[in-house]
């Protein structure tokens, strides 16, 4: 309990320092774990899409910020208790998770969902599909006739396919095509895409309106000038959706 009153005394502190117009340490909550949106480089660094999308936001908001890894079956709770200020960690913008949290506008279009086993005939319907846990793609699964099974990271959803335990994995295709292209053939795509989401936003506390204000109006610059869509193709391709 004082661990968090504590952290949500910080973040009022903080918030505060915005509203006063001076200048303050917004601390950036990512997994870490989700390549190419986010992952720990060979020095133990944030690294990869969201790293630098959130640093050019953090320049043109005239933002300190400092980055914090989370694990993803925690995120949002950890945001609302105060252990960081923003989510920016590929989190789709959904109903959901908007009556716990705030969203700004999405920084990375509604792309597809798709599925990825180690041959085209896997039992997508009544089968065993891996999930990541707190997704928008394990509520779908667990809506179809198949039956979920559940990891808290993206690396054990792809290992269960590779172990036998499930019949395929459901995740951002964006994520899934490196992981498929690197397999050299063992993990292939199947069935058809699936459009999930919003698309992907920075979350917020919902007290927290001077800060989403500001990353709001840092994005809107970043599409408008096409530096936006640049780190999209530098990361995911040419052939990636953009604004």
């Amino acid at each position: 309990m004082k661990l968090i009153l504590t952290a949500a005394a910080l973040a009022a502190t903080a918030t505060m320092a915005l509203a006063d117009g001076h200048a303050t340490t917004v601390r950036m909550g990512t997994e870490g774990q989700y390549p190419p949106y986010n992952f720990l480089n060979d020095a133990g660094e944030v690294d990869g899409f969201e790293r630098e999308v959130g640093d050019e936001l953090c320049a043109r908001a005239e933002l300190t910020c400092e980055w914090v890894t989370n694990e993803w079956d925690s995120i949002i709770p950890n945001l609302t208790s105060g252990n960081y200020d923003t989510i920016i960690a590929g989190m789709s913008i959904t109903d959901e998770r908007d009556e716990v949290i705030d969203f700004t506008q999405n920084y990375f279009p509604p792309a597809a969902s798709a599925y990825a086993a180690l041959s085209t005939d896997a039992d997508l319907e009544g089968g065993v599909i891996a999930a990541q846990t707190g997704t928008i793609q394990a509520g779908y699964v667990a809506e179809t006739g198949a039956t979920l099974l559940e990891f808290a990271t993206y690396d054990e959803t792809v290992a269960a396919v590779r172990s036998g335990e499930a019949d395929a994995v459901f995740a951002d295709k964006d994520a899934l095509a490196p992981t498929v292209e690197e397999s050299a053939g063992e993990l292939t795509f199947t069935g058809e895409d699936v459009p999930l989401g919003g698309g992907i936003g920075l979350g917020l506390r919902e007290s927290d309106t001077e800060l989403k204000d500001k990353f709001d109006a840092a994005i809107t610059s970043m599409k408008e000038d096409g530096s936006l869509n640049e780190l999209i193709v530098k990361w995911f391709g040419e052939d990636a959706k953009t604004f």
